[in-house]
């Protein structure tokens, strides 16, 4: 019996030829499933948190959807690093995540109150009934919308007052004003699952510590399970973009893939923030592979950049009360000092 080794993406295969002449190939079919998982998972994440910032906001969404990541991933991921991590340090760094996660579900409610208030008392008395009875309708295919709502043609309006969110609100295709407020939480806190699964999924892929490898098969390196996450993950985003253009939810208009490849306003973004994501998965995944994956969950402190974004940039909670600028203030320290104390409980993978 004889022993061939070839090479898959960099990736060993080993060949047992029997003496007569059969072969026998062991492969890693468990951890790239593993990997796959993982990316599958990503996705239906990433898709929930487009969905989630129009109904939650761009800031609460980040921070709560991250949180619940590091609650449950980190724990996880713990676990299955055999405890190279400090749990001194790194358990109370989750305890003070699932605060923020509280304070951030907090925020949100207490906003929607304050938008509330400011429309109840605006000029234009813009409701949730103007908004059910008011005709909009988009044609997907020439981009031209239109609308028997009074309140579409406002222009310029400052930030945090009822004009804009009037206005804001008639520029997006999902109409959030007077929805459920525990539905859009409902979405965040699915996209935080999803996304807590996507670490532990790639760090059983690198490790196997649930053996499901034959004796003598070599884990898979981190670049190559990174191969078959990223294959995973956009096969399915493309698959569930293409199904929801042609089976919308949450009211939106019916599309096309044709009407898709036209419409090439704003794609830049979209593509840079793929490219970013890409990236920023695989730096986190080599990092966990070093000094353990629970503290390279260190990498959810992405929300401390949103949350800059939607207060400077995009002028979420301008003129909100005080309770909520409270709120607001304490979930972002409690989500910093949980930073800092996860990325202090690192340790070393032994080898």
């Amino acid at each position: 019996m004889s022993l061939l080794v070839t090479n898959i993406i960099d990736e060993p295969v080993y060949v047992l030829l029997t003496n007569d002449g059969c072969f026998l190939m062991k492969d890693n079919w468990p951890s790239i499933l593993f990997a796959m998982a993982g990316g599958i998972v990503l996705s239906l994440g990433n898709l929930a948190t487009q969905y989630a910032w129009a109904f939650v906001g761009l800031s609460v969404t980040e921070i709560i959807s991250s949180s619940i990541t590091v609650v449950i991933g980190t724990t996880f991921n713990y676990f299955l690093d055999d405890r190279i991590n400090r749990a001194e340090i790194l358990f109370p760094g989750v305890g003070c995540f699932l605060v923020a996660v509280c304070l951030g579900s907090a925020v949100h409610s207490s906003n929607a109150a304050d938008n509330e208030k400011k429309l109840s008392g605006s000029s234009t008395n813009y409701t949730k009934t103007t908004r059910a009875n008011s005709d909009v309708s988009k044609d997907m295919e020439k981009g031209v919308t239109n609308t028997s709502d009074p309140t579409v043609g406002v222009e310029n309006a400052k930030a945090g007052t009822a004009e804009y969110l009037i206005q804001l609100e008639n520029r997006r295709s999902i109409k959030v004003l007077g929805s459920n407020l525990f539905f859009g939480l409902g979405i965040v806190f699915f996209s935080g699952l999803c996304f807590s699964l996507f670490s532990p999924a790639f760090n059983l892929a690198t490790n196997d510590q649930w053996h499901t490898l034959k004796k003598g098969v070599p884990h898979l390196v981190v670049y190559t399970a990174f191969f078959y996450f990223s294959i995973s993950c956009f096969v399915v985003g493309i698959g569930l973009n293409i199904w929801f253009l042609y089976n919308p939810v949450l009211g939106l208009p019916r599309s096309s893939f044709a009407a898709y490849l036209k419409d090439w306003k704003g794609r830049q973004w979209a593509l840079l923030a793929g490219l970013l994501c890409g990236f920023g998965n695989g730096f986190q995944f080599m990092g966990g592979q070093a000094a353990g994956y629970a503290a390279a969950d260190a990498v959810q402190a992405l929300p401390l950049v949103s949350t800059f974004w939607g207060i400077l940039l995009f002028g979420e909670y301008r003129k909100s009360s005080r309770r909520t600028y409270a709120l607001l203030v304490s979930m972002i320290f409690m989500f910093i000092a949980a930073v800092a104390v996860l990325m202090a409980s690192s340790g070393h993978r032994k080898q």
